[in-house]
């Protein structure tokens, strides 16, 4: 099973600040928008997402069908199949893709520490 592209989504408190912070670490704004209160911080193949308000906790976030550039890849595992399987492995889940769909989706799973990993596909 592959998860497809890996990042780290910071709940921030100033966005600024943190953006200031990760760019002292050697990292650049690869997307997002200040004005929106987010940003795609990264560092060679490391992606570290700044989002201010929108979130309590931090979040894992893994991207299928994407590559660590935000590029589409041929071949992938689709969300769906990929929540089948930890449902078939009895993973409960905290929220849910629609498996009747195809495309864009994504579910949430907390890890035994109570961690939540996004699964979200966006192509």
């Amino acid at each position: 099973m592959t998860l497809g592209a890996f990042s780290i989504s910071l709940a921030v408190k100033d966005i600024e600040a943190s953006k200031t912070f990760y760019e002292t670490l050697g990292f650049t704004v690869f997307a997002g928008q200040l004005e929106s209160n987010y940003l795609i911080m990264k560092n060679g193949e490391t992606l570290v997402g700044l989002f201010q308000g929108m979130f309590e906790n931090n979040i894992l976030t893994f991207n299928p069908g994407w590559d660590q550039n935000a590029k589409n890849l041929d071949k992938f595992d689709d969300v769906r199949t990929i929540q089948k399987h930890l449902k078939s492995k009895d993973i409960t889940l905290e929220t849910e893709a629609d498996e009747t769909t195809s495309g864009p989706a994504s579910f949430v799973v907390l890890d035994p520490d109570g961690n939540a990993i996004l699964v979200d596909q966006h192509v």
